[in-house]
């Protein structure tokens, strides 16, 4: 492992009534220290965090890692504390131990933070590690002088069934894990533990025997049957040496019906116990900052929401940390539930020029009167940072996104990727239906009721979009995918989205692409789209990414003012099917009577020549209707994974301009020899860029055939100068010109994996619209914020200069 030198550097402490740290700089890391006589207490493996419920005074936490060194990788714990209303307060960082692999569990080393707490609330210790998005390489444990706390376990996510078990590296040591029991009947398994431990009690919250489990070989499980008690909670698990793993039912692992799922939260200490899980995400967001003229009302929106099933009150008030100004709450109690959420508001007048003001929104629920906690409001005169271009690329950072930074508070629906119309009007996909402007507002609507035709197989079903894409033909008529009734069915709207009919797609439901508008394409008739439909599945280690689909081309027509789908086309057998969750690549584009289709395809697993994976592009004749032979492009490293998938477009001659997809490995680029088909030859692929980490293309063309792509790339160095940390970047080539070195958009909050969930469309006048959506691997980070945090970039001048959309950029 490498060796740090390292300093202790003293921090003042933060007030939780701060100023908004907007204008505040970064809090200074402390600098672990050795301490080799100072008790450590419970260690633990896995990442995470603490959740406190503090009271006025000082809250102080002292955080210690031991690194296990079973790797030669650089493991930096980062410790942030946060307030109720997620301003950072503190950051500590403890560095790798500099021990070489194989040398066993190294030294301890301490970071303390500390914060004033100014009003009672619900603090946080976020811990992540640098290298160990699992928490394997090192155990941790802390002391603090909150009585009341509750430890969250979790790590990075896997593409499996979320677990998080408990490891416990306290050899010698007594331990209890305290926990909420799942009411239906629930398994429990130990395993790891001292070999001389010979039973492993359960109490209930008065300390009375709940069961007992026998161990043999350091190995114990379980079930606690449905109709045991719960009269008395949290239970107590304890173990007599606290060096164990252990799964339970409810805690580490959950089913969909579980009360809490995906939140390990326990403590080792019933007095500690608070209750956090039946409270969870009761007022959000945990902050709001906002803009306007002096004199100006504004209105801040908040959610009150338990997270039980019981409806029960809540009262709401608001506090102010430097004297009262005008400010109102809309109500002073809700009745909430976690299926029916309140909105509360906050009006305020904006203060003069140059001055912020701050209240905060105090919520406790009226039956557990030792719970409380509040958001903060920032109002501040002038224009928002929001409005104006932006200075790249944007240095998200935890708890501090695009409203935190700049103010951003849109007044356009934000769920997906902004699609233009040809008089250049914007829609988007929402929840439950599409949301369009029109007349100069921004009106949704739902399915349920706009579908007023349909074939007879939808008659009475629920109908829900299945796609986010949205398409328009010469018409200017609406088209989407959805399915209802177990069916998949394509949506047609002749008045901008306000009504729809839908016509049945024959055969299985499968996944599907729908040509959009990426820049010069343009459909005779309605979008041609593709099907993939899933034939096989490796479930081998290593082809996780590896499945065979059937890929068949629709081509749509209008028939005396209806929509005739028409019969799938086969394209090809062992198509790898489409990965779409983050840049939305388009498989179809078409012009006139010739559409294209471009796919990547598996290959034998044991062929280990195959360079990645092929990527084709087949051209179809619609007045024909003759299929062309598919032309081989390139190849997309590594083989048989499905996030290779490739993205097409045309420029305005009609040239076709494909980038074969990669996972982590640069773009290949190629360009068709003839316009407006893929049988007339191509260049040779070309990398995008030497050396780079790309995966997820987004790719348009723009009015002067410029092609544009946007994509996640994986740097090292700062601000994560011991790992690697996700950026989302941006790529130009103008005609005639190679590919220009990427530009970096938007920089994680945290090292390790990351994604954007981004998507880049293009509207009538040739600007980009990039709508992207931060998402960490570390499910502490995520598990705490309800909702997405979309926001939606724009660019006017071919990606010079990038802004936040507002009201005033449309059109």
């Amino acid at each position: 492992m490498r060796v740090f030198a390292y300093a202790v550097l003293a921090l003042a402490t933060v007030s939780a009534g701060a100023e908004n740290a907007g204008a505040a700089e970064r809090p200074a890391k402390e600098r672990g220290t050795v301490n080799e006589g100072k008790d450590t207490g419970l260690l633990f493996g896995g990442c995470g965090g603490v959740y406190f419920l503090a009271e006025p005074g000082e809250l102080e936490v002292e955080v210690v890692k031991r690194d296990r060194n079973l790797r030669d990788s650089d493991t930096e714990l980062r410790a942030i504390l946060v307030g109720p209303d997620r301003q950072v307060l503190q950051e500590a960082a403890i560095p790798d131990d500099g021990q070489p692999k194989g040398s066993g569990l190294g030294p301890p080393q301490w970071a303390s933070l500390s914060a004033r707490v100014e009003r009672k609330g619900v603090y946080a210790l976020n811990i992540t590690v640098s290298n160990d998005r699992y928490g394997q390489e090192m155990v941790w444990g802390f002391r603090t002088n909150c009585p009341k706390y509750l430890i969250e376990t979790a790590r990075g996510h896997k593409d499996e069934r979320h677990q998080e078990p408990l490891v416990f590296a306290s050899l010698g040591k007594p331990a209890d894990v305290c926990f909420l029991p799942r009411q239906g009947k629930f398994d429990i398994a130990v395993s790891g533990m001292p070999g001389d431990i010979r039973e492993l009690p359960v109490y209930d919250a008065k300390g009375q025997p709940v069961a007992t489990l026998p161990v043999q070989g350091g190995k114990a499980a379980g079930t606690i049957e449905a109709d045991q008690h719960r009269d008395a909670v949290p239970w107590r698990l304890h173990f007599a040496s606290a060096q164990a793993t252990l799964n339970l039912d409810g805690l580490t692992r959950w089913e969909k019906d579980d009360p809490y799922p995906d939140l390990c939260c326990w403590s080792p200490d019933p007095k500690s116990w608070f209750p956090f899980l039946e409270n969870r995400w009761l007022l959000t967001p945990y902050s709001r900052t906002v803009y306007g003229r002096p004199g100006e009302e504004v209105r801040v929106a908040f959610r009150v929401c338990t997270n039980t099933d019981r409806k029960q009150p809540v009262r709401l008030s608001l506090e102010f940390p430097n004297g009262e100004w005008s400010a109102r709450l809309s109500t002073e109690q809700e009745s909430v539930s976690r299926s029916e959420a309140a909105e509360v508001a906050v009006t305020c007048t904006v203060p003069p020029e140059g001055e912020t003001r701050v209240c905060h929104v105090r919520v406790s629920p009226a039956d557990t009167p030792g719970f409380s906690t509040y958001s903060t409001v920032f109002v501040k005169a002038g224009e928002p940072p929001a409005a104006r271009p932006l200075q790249m690329p944007i240095m998200l950072t935890p708890y501090r996104h695009e409203n935190e930074l700049f103010g951003y508070l849109p007044d356009y629906p934000t769920g997906s990727q902004m699609y233009f119309d040809l008089k250049n009007r914007p829609c988007v996909v929402t929840d439950g239906g599409i949301a369009a402007l029109r007349d100069g507002r921004w009106r949704t609507t739902a399915l349920r009721g706009a579908v007023q035709s349909a074939a007879a197989v939808f008659q009475g079903a629920s109908v829900g979009l299945s796609l986010s894409k949205i398409a328009f033909d010469r018409d200017g008529d609406l088209y989407a995918l959805a399915s209802a009734a177990g069916r998949a069915a394509l949506l047609h709207s002749t008045d901008a989205g306000q009504t729809f009919t839908a016509y049945e797609i024959p055969g299985p439901r499968g996944g599907f692409d729908l040509e959009q508008f990426s820049g010069h394409n343009g459909p005779a008739g309605p979008p041609p789209f593709v099907r993939f439909v899933r034939t096989s599945r490796e479930n081998t280690p290593g082809l996780r990414w590896r499945s065979e689909n059937n890929l068949e081309l629709f081509v749509p027509k209008k028939v005396d003012g209806r929509i005739d789908v028409g019969e799938p086309i086969l394209l090809s057998k062992l198509c790898l099917g489409l990965s779409a969750h983050s840049g939305i690549p388009s498989s179809v584009v078409s012009r006139g009577a010739k559409v294209h289709v471009a796919w990547g395809e598996a290959t034998d697993p044991q062929d280990k020549t195959v360079p990645g994976v092929p990527t084709f592009v087949v051209t179809y004749d619609t007045q024909t209707r003759q299929l062309g032979k598919p032309a081989l492009i390139g190849y997309g490293p590594p083989a048989n994974d499905v996030h290779n998938s490739p993205s097409i477009t045309m420029d305005s001659q009609g040239y076709l301009h494909v980038l074969v997809g990669t996972h982590g490995r640069p773009f290949q680029y190629a360009k068709s020899l003839t316009p407006n088909d893929a049988g007339g030859g191509w260049t040779e692929p070309v990398q995008a860029g030497e050396g780079l980490n790309q995966t997820y293309i987004g790719f348009v063309c723009g009015n002067d055939d410029t092609l544009y792509t946007v994509f996640r790339l994986w740097r090292s160095g700062e601000p994560f100068p011991h790992s690697t940390h996700a950026t989302l970047a941006y790529q130009r080539k103008r005609p005639g010109q190679p590919w220009e070195p990427p530009k970096i958009l938007v920089v994680a909050p945290f090292s390790e994996y990351s994604i954007f969930y981004h998507r880049l469309t293009i509207d009538q006048r040739g600007r980009l619209f990039l709508s992207k959506d931060y998402w960490s691997t570390h499910w502490f980070y995520r598990n705490d914020h309800v909702g997405d945090r979309r926001a939606l970039l724009m660019s006017p001048d071919g990606g010079d200069t990038w802004k936040l959309v507002d009201g005033r950029d449309w059109g």
